[in-house]
């Protein structure tokens, strides 16, 4: 299984906004359950598509900058960009198969 990186505030811009190709950030809490569910998802997505798309998680609670920025005010909320534009947000517990339809609408 692969494990997903975390990112912060600090390595936000560097890890998803300067990145060409798909990168969906995972925006998650401690204490959230639903969070803990997609972990497991995301992390078989990850293996799935290897080398065409990154995953990254980020706290919400502990990166308040990165969470305003995007809006977020449920969670999970997870976040598609594309050559380091946001082009869709995903907000609450989804089904696998969900989420990978939604990522590769980005990767033709």
């Amino acid at each position: 299984m692969a494990t997903i990186e975390e990112i912060t505030d600090n390595n936000f811009n560097q890890n998803v906004i300067e990145k060409k190709g798909v990168i969906v950030v995972d925006f998650w809490a401690q204490w959230c359950g639903p969070c803990r569910k997609m972990t497991p998802l995301l992390e078989q997505i990850q293996v799935e598509f290897k080398d065409d798309i990154k995953i990254y998680k980020i706290d919400a609670d502990k990166n308040i900058n990165s969470a305003k920025e995007y809006g977020i005010s449920s969670l999970p909320s997870v976040l598609i960009f594309k050559d380091g534009e946001l082009k869709e947000i995903m907000v609450g517990l989804m089904q696998k198969s969900a989420i990978v339809s939604n990522i590769k609408k980005y990767l033709a």
